[in-house]
């Protein structure tokens, strides 16, 4: 049996937890939501890196939908619930493939049924605009983790890739997280700031996530991990789920993508545009400057690395497909999961090593998740601290 072979094999009794897919804000940017325009039923391979049939293929079990919305939005909370309506759509449309999940048993149950467990994560602190009421209603919406920032800074932690000026978080930013600890809602540190990172975990009382982030080590991007914070992942209990994304992976890239943001900002877009008229500017400049290509080895380097600062318990993975405009050789959509997989057999990652890193890590970190999030309910009552009573 080829490596591939066992990989797919391995995939069906353990698929892929996948931490994050921004495939509801394709959808929003591309059909305005309309779900017959991109049925993912279907082939969407021209449009999408995902659809149900690549998602089968890839052996994904269970998928964080990313309720992303952009920072610079004046309504981040409204465009938010339109968000998580599109995977509530999403999710009665297609009965059969996907089951809405809530709780690590509903990832088993899901598991047992042969459908893909849809749970939502929120990308941005942004989409609570500074109240914990409404970050109790994202909750009860179904939003089942919160990434502390996206690319900008929020009032009350800092980001990667923005300018310092909390020192990472304040005091308000402790008290979300100890809500969100209450409430069971995964803290997630992907894109946050280093010291944002480091004063979370100060705070957790519950395991943390990192969503979709990379070894700083192997590659030096902000957006990636230091080893000292991966460190701290055993004592937290919490995960790291690598990241796909090129620019994030491959120090060659890193560099590419910095001179192609500056030719959108000089075409007056954003960087993170990925509209027809985007693409075709990224293509113009691809041509004039061949971009680096990361390839399957270079996501396993992190891994490895990753493996060997904070132990296999503590690893997963968060492609960010749908998200990224560029994916590495032999990852380029949601069916690629069997060709990293069979890289790592490759490299002597063992069967049990790999059930942990698709499966059973992610299952585990959200029922400690619950677990906690139990005790500290009997223990105090929801807060109704604002920004002003705690920043001033």
């Amino acid at each position: 049996m080829t490596s591939l072979e066992t990989a797919r094999e391995l995939l069906a009794e353990f698929p892929v937890v996948d931490g994050h897919n921004d495939l509801p804000w394709a959808l929003r940017e591309q059909v305005r939501y309309d779900l017959g325009a991109r049925d993912i039923a279907a082939d969407q391979s021209a449009h999408l890196h995902t659809d149900l049939p690549r998602l089968r293929a890839g052996g994904v079990g269970a998928q964080y939908w990313s309720v992303y919305v952009r920072s610079d939005l004046p309504d981040a909370v409204p465009a938010t619930l339109e968000q998580i309506d599109c995977v509530t759509r999403l999710v009665e449309r297609h009965p059969d493939t996907l089951r809405l999940a809530l709780t690590a048993a509903d990832l088993e149950a899901a598991r047992r049924e042969g459908r893909i467990a849809s749970l939502m994560g929120a990308e941005g602190g942004h989409s609570i605009a500074n109240s914990l009421g409404t970050l109790r209603g994202l909750y009860a919406l179904g939003v089942r983790y919160m990434t502390l920032t996206h690319n900008d800074n929020v009032d009350w932690a800092d980001s990667a890739t923005d300018e310092p000026r909390a020192g990472g978080l304040t005091a308000f930013g402790r008290e979300v997280v100890r809500e969100m600890n209450r409430l069971g809602m995964l803290v997630d540190l992907s894109h946050v700031a280093a010291t944002t990172m480091r004063d979370a975990l100060d705070a957790a009382e519950a395991p943390v996530i990192f969503s979709h982030s990379s070894s700083r080590a192997v590659c030096d991007h902000p957006r990636n991990i230091p080893d000292d914070v991966l460190e701290r992942l055993p004592a937290n209990g919490g995960m790291a789920m690598v990241t796909f994304v090129p620019k994030f992976v491959l120090q060659a890239a890193v560099d590419w993508t910095a001179a192609a943001d500056e030719n959108m900002r000089a075409h007056g877009l954003h960087h993170l545009d990925t509209s027809p008229e985007a693409m075709k500017i990224h293509r113009a400049f691809e041509e004039r400057h061949p971009r680096p290509v990361a390839t399957v080895a270079t996501v396993a380097d992190h891994l490895d690395h990753m493996r060997e600062v904070a132990g296999v318990d503590h690893l997963g993975i968060g492609g960010d497909y749908d998200g990224t405009a560029f994916t590495p050789e032999g990852l380029g959509d949601v069916s690629g999961y069997p060709n990293l997989i069979a890289e790592l057999l490759e490299r002597g990652w063992s069967r049990s090593d790999l059930a942990k890193l698709t499966w059973q890590n992610a299952v585990r970190v959200l029922d400690a998740a619950e677990s906690a999030a139990r005790d500290l309910q009997a223990q105090r009552p929801a807060s109704h601290a604002t920004i002003e009573s705690l920043d001033g």
